[in-house]
Protein backbone atom coordinates (compact mmCIF):
# COMPACT_ATOMS: atom_id res chain seq x y z
CA UNK A 1 0.00 0.00 0.00
CA UNK A 2 2.83 2.39 0.88
CA UNK A 3 4.44 1.75 -2.51
CA UNK A 4 1.16 2.51 -4.29
CA UNK A 5 0.74 5.79 -2.37
CA UNK A 6 4.36 6.72 -3.14
CA UNK A 7 3.69 5.99 -6.83
CA UNK A 8 0.61 8.25 -6.88
CA UNK A 9 2.66 11.06 -5.31
CA UNK A 10 5.42 10.67 -7.91
CA UNK A 11 5.66 12.64 -11.16
CA UNK A 12 4.47 9.71 -13.25
CA UNK A 13 1.74 8.63 -10.83
CA UNK A 14 0.19 12.09 -10.38
CA UNK A 15 -1.37 11.84 -13.85
CA UNK A 16 -3.10 8.54 -13.02
CA UNK A 17 -6.23 10.04 -11.32
CA UNK A 18 -6.63 12.47 -14.24
CA UNK A 19 -6.34 9.65 -16.78
CA UNK A 20 -8.73 7.42 -14.81
CA UNK A 21 -11.35 10.17 -14.64
CA UNK A 22 -11.12 10.81 -18.38
CA UNK A 23 -11.53 7.08 -19.12
CA UNK A 24 -14.53 6.81 -16.77
CA UNK A 25 -16.14 9.82 -18.48
CA UNK A 26 -15.63 8.25 -21.91
CA UNK A 27 -17.06 4.92 -20.71
CA UNK A 28 -20.11 6.57 -19.15
CA UNK A 29 -20.73 8.76 -22.21
CA UNK A 30 -20.80 5.61 -24.36
CA UNK A 31 -22.89 3.46 -22.03
CA UNK A 32 -26.64 3.13 -21.34
CA UNK A 33 -26.01 5.41 -18.34
CA UNK A 34 -24.96 8.42 -20.39
CA UNK A 35 -28.09 10.23 -19.18
CA UNK A 36 -26.79 10.01 -15.61
CA UNK A 37 -23.63 11.90 -16.52
CA UNK A 38 -25.64 14.75 -18.07
CA UNK A 39 -28.07 14.81 -15.16
CA UNK A 40 -25.29 15.03 -12.57
CA UNK A 41 -23.48 17.82 -14.42
CA UNK A 42 -26.71 19.77 -14.95
CA UNK A 43 -27.66 19.58 -11.26
CA UNK A 44 -28.01 23.13 -9.98
CA UNK A 45 -26.20 23.96 -6.75
CA UNK A 46 -26.99 27.14 -4.82
CA UNK A 47 -24.73 28.95 -2.35
CA UNK A 48 -26.39 31.90 -0.66
CA UNK A 49 -25.57 34.49 2.00
CA UNK A 50 -28.74 36.27 3.03
CA UNK A 51 -30.27 37.82 -0.07
CA UNK A 52 -27.13 37.21 -2.13
CA UNK A 53 -26.42 33.90 -3.79
CA UNK A 54 -24.90 31.99 -6.66
CA UNK A 55 -26.88 29.33 -8.53
CA UNK A 56 -24.94 27.33 -11.11
CA UNK A 57 -24.98 23.82 -12.61
CA UNK A 58 -22.37 21.48 -11.19
CA UNK A 59 -20.43 21.69 -14.47
CA UNK A 60 -19.88 25.42 -14.00
CA UNK A 61 -19.00 25.02 -10.31
CA UNK A 62 -16.25 22.67 -11.48
CA UNK A 63 -15.05 24.83 -14.39
CA UNK A 64 -15.34 28.18 -12.59
CA UNK A 65 -14.83 27.16 -8.97
CA UNK A 66 -12.64 24.08 -8.62
CA UNK A 67 -10.43 25.20 -11.50
CA UNK A 68 -9.74 28.43 -9.61
CA UNK A 69 -8.02 26.24 -7.01
CA UNK A 70 -5.96 24.67 -9.81
CA UNK A 71 -4.96 28.12 -11.04
CA UNK A 72 -4.07 29.14 -7.48
CA UNK A 73 -1.66 26.21 -7.35
CA UNK A 74 -0.29 27.06 -10.81
CA UNK A 75 0.19 30.67 -9.72
CA UNK A 76 2.03 29.64 -6.55
CA UNK A 77 4.31 27.32 -8.54
CA UNK A 78 5.04 30.00 -11.16
CA UNK A 79 5.81 32.63 -8.50
CA UNK A 80 8.12 30.27 -6.63
CA UNK A 81 9.97 29.41 -9.84
CA UNK A 82 10.32 33.10 -10.78
CA UNK A 83 11.48 34.21 -7.32
CA UNK A 84 13.86 31.40 -6.40
CA UNK A 85 13.55 28.54 -8.89
CA UNK A 86 14.59 27.79 -12.46
CA UNK A 87 12.84 30.86 -13.90
CA UNK A 88 15.11 33.05 -11.75
CA UNK A 89 18.21 31.85 -13.65
CA UNK A 90 18.43 33.59 -17.06
CA UNK A 91 21.11 31.24 -18.36
CA UNK A 92 18.95 28.16 -17.76
CA UNK A 93 15.59 29.58 -18.73
CA UNK A 94 16.40 30.92 -22.21
CA UNK A 95 16.12 27.55 -23.99
CA UNK A 96 12.71 26.50 -22.59
CA UNK A 97 11.32 30.01 -23.08
CA UNK A 98 12.33 29.90 -26.74
CA UNK A 99 10.75 26.47 -27.06
CA UNK A 100 7.58 27.65 -25.33
CA UNK A 101 7.22 30.65 -27.65
CA UNK A 102 7.55 28.43 -30.72
CA UNK A 103 5.19 25.90 -29.16
CA UNK A 104 2.54 28.57 -28.63
CA UNK A 105 2.85 30.49 -31.88
CA UNK A 106 2.97 27.68 -34.46
CA UNK A 107 -0.03 25.66 -33.16
CA UNK A 108 -2.08 28.86 -33.01
CA UNK A 109 -1.03 29.70 -36.59
CA UNK A 110 -1.97 26.22 -37.85
CA UNK A 111 -5.39 26.40 -36.20
CA UNK A 112 -5.98 29.95 -37.45
CA UNK A 113 -4.99 29.02 -41.01
CA UNK A 114 -7.58 26.23 -41.08
CA UNK A 115 -10.34 28.38 -39.53
CA UNK A 116 -9.55 31.79 -40.99
CA UNK A 117 -12.78 32.07 -42.95
CA UNK A 118 -15.01 31.40 -39.92
CA UNK A 119 -14.97 34.11 -37.25
CA UNK A 120 -16.76 31.86 -34.75
CA UNK A 121 -14.41 28.90 -34.88
CA UNK A 122 -11.37 31.19 -35.22
CA UNK A 123 -12.05 32.16 -31.60
CA UNK A 124 -10.57 28.79 -30.56
CA UNK A 125 -7.09 29.61 -31.89
CA UNK A 126 -5.46 29.18 -28.46
CA UNK A 127 -6.82 25.67 -27.79
CA UNK A 128 -3.81 23.77 -29.26
CA UNK A 129 -1.25 26.16 -27.75
CA UNK A 130 -1.36 24.63 -24.26
CA UNK A 131 0.70 21.80 -22.76
CA UNK A 132 -0.67 19.52 -20.02
CA UNK A 133 2.13 19.53 -17.48
CA UNK A 134 0.88 16.44 -15.58
CA UNK A 135 0.68 14.11 -18.58
CA UNK A 136 3.78 15.46 -20.34
CA UNK A 137 6.01 15.16 -17.27
CA UNK A 138 4.50 11.73 -16.52
CA UNK A 139 5.60 10.41 -19.93
CA UNK A 140 9.19 11.50 -19.25
CA UNK A 141 9.14 10.23 -15.68
CA UNK A 142 7.91 6.83 -16.86
CA UNK A 143 10.98 6.53 -19.08
CA UNK A 144 13.30 6.97 -16.11
CA UNK A 145 17.02 7.26 -16.84
CA UNK A 146 16.46 7.05 -20.62
CA UNK A 147 15.71 10.78 -20.53
CA UNK A 148 18.51 13.04 -19.21
CA UNK A 149 17.59 15.10 -16.14
CA UNK A 150 18.31 18.31 -18.05
CA UNK A 151 15.59 17.48 -20.59
CA UNK A 152 13.06 16.78 -17.83
CA UNK A 153 13.89 20.19 -16.36
CA UNK A 154 13.57 21.70 -19.86
CA UNK A 155 10.05 20.31 -20.27
CA UNK A 156 8.98 21.28 -16.75
CA UNK A 157 10.19 24.86 -17.23
CA UNK A 158 8.65 25.01 -20.71
CA UNK A 159 5.30 23.84 -19.31
CA UNK A 160 5.42 26.49 -16.57
CA UNK A 161 6.11 29.22 -19.14
CA UNK A 162 3.31 27.72 -21.25
CA UNK A 163 0.92 27.94 -18.28
CA UNK A 164 1.89 31.57 -17.68
CA UNK A 165 1.23 32.36 -21.34
CA UNK A 166 -2.14 30.58 -21.14
CA UNK A 167 -3.08 32.74 -18.15
CA UNK A 168 -2.26 35.91 -20.10
CA UNK A 169 -4.17 34.65 -23.16
CA UNK A 170 -7.25 33.86 -21.08
CA UNK A 171 -7.13 37.27 -19.38
CA UNK A 172 -6.81 39.19 -22.66
CA UNK A 173 -8.76 37.20 -25.22
CA UNK A 174 -11.37 35.19 -23.32
CA UNK A 175 -13.40 37.73 -21.39
CA UNK A 176 -17.07 38.56 -21.87
CA UNK A 177 -18.97 41.81 -21.31
CA UNK A 178 -17.30 43.56 -18.40
CA UNK A 179 -19.06 44.83 -15.27
CA UNK A 180 -17.49 48.06 -14.03
CA UNK A 181 -18.83 47.68 -10.48
CA UNK A 182 -17.54 44.11 -10.14
CA UNK A 183 -14.14 45.10 -11.55
CA UNK A 184 -13.87 47.96 -9.04
CA UNK A 185 -14.71 45.59 -6.18
CA UNK A 186 -12.17 43.09 -7.50
CA UNK A 187 -9.60 45.88 -7.62
CA UNK A 188 -10.33 46.73 -3.97
CA UNK A 189 -9.79 43.07 -3.07
CA UNK A 190 -6.43 43.13 -4.85
CA UNK A 191 -5.45 46.30 -2.97
CA UNK A 192 -6.37 44.56 0.28
CA UNK A 193 -4.18 41.58 -0.65
CA UNK A 194 -1.27 43.88 -1.51
CA UNK A 195 -1.76 45.69 1.81
CA UNK A 196 -1.59 42.39 3.72
CA UNK A 197 1.66 41.61 1.92
CA UNK A 198 3.05 45.11 2.57
CA UNK A 199 2.32 44.94 6.30
CA UNK A 200 4.00 41.56 6.61
CA UNK A 201 1.01 39.30 7.19
CA UNK A 202 2.32 35.75 6.78
CA UNK A 203 -0.69 33.61 7.73
CA UNK A 204 -2.63 32.10 4.84
CA UNK A 205 -6.10 32.61 6.35
CA UNK A 206 -6.58 36.35 5.66
CA UNK A 207 -5.37 35.97 2.07
CA UNK A 208 -7.69 33.04 1.40
CA UNK A 209 -10.67 34.87 2.94
CA UNK A 210 -10.15 37.90 0.68
CA UNK A 211 -9.42 35.50 -2.20
CA UNK A 212 -12.93 34.02 -1.93
CA UNK A 213 -14.47 37.50 -2.16
CA UNK A 214 -12.14 38.26 -5.07
CA UNK A 215 -13.32 35.09 -6.86
CA UNK A 216 -16.97 36.16 -6.56
CA UNK A 217 -16.16 39.66 -7.86
CA UNK A 218 -14.16 38.33 -10.80
CA UNK A 219 -16.91 35.79 -11.54
CA UNK A 220 -19.42 38.64 -11.81
CA UNK A 221 -17.05 40.95 -13.71
CA UNK A 222 -16.90 39.13 -17.06
CA UNK A 223 -13.24 38.12 -16.62
CA UNK A 224 -13.00 34.37 -16.12
CA UNK A 225 -13.23 33.52 -12.43
CA UNK A 226 -10.25 31.15 -12.43
CA UNK A 227 -7.91 34.12 -12.88
CA UNK A 228 -8.76 35.11 -9.31
CA UNK A 229 -6.67 32.12 -8.22
CA UNK A 230 -3.65 33.40 -10.14
CA UNK A 231 -4.02 36.95 -8.78
CA UNK A 232 -4.31 35.60 -5.23
CA UNK A 233 -1.14 33.52 -5.69
CA UNK A 234 0.85 36.45 -7.09
CA UNK A 235 -0.20 38.66 -4.14
CA UNK A 236 1.01 36.19 -1.51
CA UNK A 237 4.44 36.85 0.03
CA UNK A 238 7.14 34.35 -0.79
CA UNK A 239 10.56 36.00 -0.97
CA UNK A 240 11.59 35.86 2.67
CA UNK A 241 13.92 33.41 4.34
CA UNK A 242 13.48 31.17 7.38
CA UNK A 243 15.64 28.53 8.98
CA UNK A 244 13.34 25.93 7.40
CA UNK A 245 12.42 27.12 3.86
CA UNK A 246 9.78 24.41 3.39
CA UNK A 247 7.97 25.62 6.52
CA UNK A 248 7.10 28.98 5.01
CA UNK A 249 3.29 29.35 5.12
CA UNK A 250 2.76 29.68 1.40
CA UNK A 251 5.12 26.86 0.52
CA UNK A 252 3.08 24.78 2.96
CA UNK A 253 -0.10 26.01 1.24
CA UNK A 254 1.30 24.90 -2.13
CA UNK A 255 2.09 21.46 -0.71
CA UNK A 256 -1.35 21.25 0.92
CA UNK A 257 -3.15 22.15 -2.31
CA UNK A 258 -1.28 19.70 -4.51
CA UNK A 259 -3.03 16.47 -3.41
CA UNK A 260 -6.44 18.18 -3.63
CA UNK A 261 -5.69 19.33 -7.17
CA UNK A 262 -4.25 15.94 -8.14
CA UNK A 263 -6.99 13.76 -6.67
CA UNK A 264 -10.07 16.02 -6.84
CA UNK A 265 -9.86 19.17 -8.97
CA UNK A 266 -8.27 17.85 -12.15
CA UNK A 267 -10.08 14.47 -12.12
CA UNK A 268 -13.40 16.29 -11.59
CA UNK A 269 -12.62 18.59 -14.52
CA UNK A 270 -11.62 15.66 -16.73
CA UNK A 271 -14.74 13.74 -15.76
CA UNK A 272 -16.96 16.72 -16.53
CA UNK A 273 -15.38 17.75 -19.82
CA UNK A 274 -13.94 14.73 -21.65
CA UNK A 275 -17.05 12.58 -22.15
CA UNK A 276 -17.15 12.16 -25.94
CA UNK A 277 -19.95 10.04 -27.44
CA UNK A 278 -18.06 7.90 -29.96
CA UNK A 279 -21.25 6.66 -31.58
CA UNK A 280 -22.02 10.21 -32.69
CA UNK A 281 -18.75 10.63 -34.56
CA UNK A 282 -19.08 11.28 -38.27
CA UNK A 283 -16.69 11.83 -41.13
CA UNK A 284 -17.69 15.49 -41.17
CA UNK A 285 -16.64 15.84 -37.53
CA UNK A 286 -13.26 14.26 -38.22
CA UNK A 287 -12.48 16.60 -41.11
CA UNK A 288 -14.05 19.69 -39.51
CA UNK A 289 -11.60 22.64 -39.42
CA UNK A 290 -11.92 22.84 -35.62
CA UNK A 291 -10.92 19.19 -35.18
CA UNK A 292 -8.16 19.39 -37.78
CA UNK A 293 -6.89 22.68 -36.36
CA UNK A 294 -6.59 21.26 -32.86
CA UNK A 295 -5.03 17.95 -33.95
CA UNK A 296 -2.68 19.73 -36.36
CA UNK A 297 -1.76 22.31 -33.74
CA UNK A 298 -1.07 19.81 -30.95
CA UNK A 299 0.51 17.00 -32.93
CA UNK A 300 2.34 18.96 -35.64
CA UNK A 301 2.58 22.56 -34.47
CA UNK A 302 3.74 21.82 -30.95
CA UNK A 303 6.60 19.50 -31.84
CA UNK A 304 7.86 21.67 -34.70
CA UNK A 305 7.40 24.93 -32.79
CA UNK A 306 9.13 23.77 -29.61
CA UNK A 307 12.02 22.18 -31.50
CA UNK A 308 12.46 25.13 -33.88
CA UNK A 309 12.36 27.66 -31.05
CA UNK A 310 14.92 25.80 -28.94
CA UNK A 311 17.14 24.69 -31.84
CA UNK A 312 17.38 28.21 -33.27
CA UNK A 313 18.72 29.48 -29.96
CA UNK A 314 21.35 26.72 -29.92
CA UNK A 315 22.23 27.37 -33.58
CA UNK A 316 22.89 31.06 -32.85
CA UNK A 317 25.08 30.17 -29.89
CA UNK A 318 22.70 31.71 -27.35
CA UNK A 319 22.05 28.46 -25.51
CA UNK A 320 23.25 24.87 -25.31
CA UNK A 321 21.56 21.51 -25.32
CA UNK A 322 20.97 20.14 -21.82
CA UNK A 323 23.89 17.94 -20.64
CA UNK A 324 23.73 14.41 -22.07
CA UNK A 325 20.84 15.24 -24.42
CA UNK A 326 20.77 14.56 -28.15
CA UNK A 327 18.87 16.42 -30.87
CA UNK A 328 16.49 13.47 -31.26
CA UNK A 329 15.74 13.48 -27.54
CA UNK A 330 15.07 17.21 -27.66
CA UNK A 331 12.66 16.61 -30.53
CA UNK A 332 10.97 13.81 -28.58
CA UNK A 333 10.42 16.15 -25.65
CA UNK A 334 8.94 18.68 -28.08
CA UNK A 335 6.51 16.01 -29.28
CA UNK A 336 5.45 15.39 -25.66
CA UNK A 337 4.69 19.11 -25.45
CA UNK A 338 1.75 18.35 -27.76
CA UNK A 339 -0.11 16.64 -24.92
CA UNK A 340 -2.63 19.41 -24.37
CA UNK A 341 -5.50 17.79 -22.46
CA UNK A 342 -6.44 19.80 -19.33
CA UNK A 343 -5.58 23.35 -20.39
CA UNK A 344 -6.66 22.78 -24.00
CA UNK A 345 -10.07 21.46 -22.90
CA UNK A 346 -10.37 24.38 -20.48
CA UNK A 347 -9.63 27.00 -23.13
CA UNK A 348 -12.11 25.18 -25.37
CA UNK A 349 -14.84 25.75 -22.78
CA UNK A 350 -14.01 29.47 -22.85
CA UNK A 351 -13.76 29.76 -26.63
CA UNK A 352 -17.13 28.20 -27.44
CA UNK A 353 -20.35 28.59 -25.53
CA UNK A 354 -22.92 25.80 -25.63
CA UNK A 355 -22.53 22.29 -26.98
CA UNK A 356 -22.20 22.97 -30.72
CA UNK A 357 -18.41 22.79 -30.86
CA UNK A 358 -17.75 20.84 -27.63
CA UNK A 359 -17.55 17.39 -29.34
CA UNK A 360 -15.12 18.78 -31.91
CA UNK A 361 -12.90 20.24 -29.19
CA UNK A 362 -12.94 16.99 -27.20
CA UNK A 363 -12.18 14.91 -30.30
CA UNK A 364 -9.34 17.16 -31.42
CA UNK A 365 -7.75 17.40 -27.98
CA UNK A 366 -8.01 13.65 -27.29
CA UNK A 367 -6.61 12.63 -30.69
CA UNK A 368 -3.85 15.25 -30.72
CA UNK A 369 -2.79 14.47 -27.15
CA UNK A 370 -2.80 10.68 -27.59
CA UNK A 371 -0.79 10.89 -30.83
CA UNK A 372 1.72 13.24 -29.18
CA UNK A 373 2.08 11.00 -26.12
CA UNK A 374 2.56 7.85 -28.21
CA UNK A 375 5.11 9.33 -30.63
CA UNK A 376 6.95 11.24 -27.90
CA UNK A 377 7.27 8.10 -25.76
CA UNK A 378 8.48 6.04 -28.73
CA UNK A 379 11.10 8.58 -29.78
CA UNK A 380 12.47 8.95 -26.26
CA UNK A 381 12.26 5.21 -25.55
CA UNK A 382 14.36 4.28 -28.58
CA UNK A 383 16.39 7.49 -29.07
CA UNK A 384 19.61 5.90 -27.85
CA UNK A 385 19.14 2.92 -30.21
CA UNK A 386 18.61 5.27 -33.17
CA UNK A 387 21.73 7.23 -32.22
CA UNK A 388 23.90 4.12 -31.93
CA UNK A 389 22.50 2.77 -35.19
Amino acid sequence: MKRFIAFLESESGSALPLLAAAIVALLMANSPFDWALDKVLDTKLVVSFGSYGLAKPLLLWINDGLMAVFFLLVGLEIKREVVEGELSKPAQVALPIAGAIGGIALPAAIYAALNWSNSVTLHGWAIPSATDIAFAVAVLAALGARVPGGLKLFLLTLAIVDDLAAIVIIAIFYTSDLSTVSLILAGLCILALVALNFFGVRRSGPYLAIGIVLWVCVLKSGVHATLAGVVLAFCMPLAYRTAEPEKRPFIELEHALKPWVTFLVLPAFAFANSGLVLGDLTADMVRDPVTLGIVGGLFVGKQLGIFAGAASLVAFGLARLPPGATWLQLYGVGVCGGIGFTMSLFIGTLAFEGDTHAPLVKLGVLVGSVLSAALGWALLRFANSFTRG
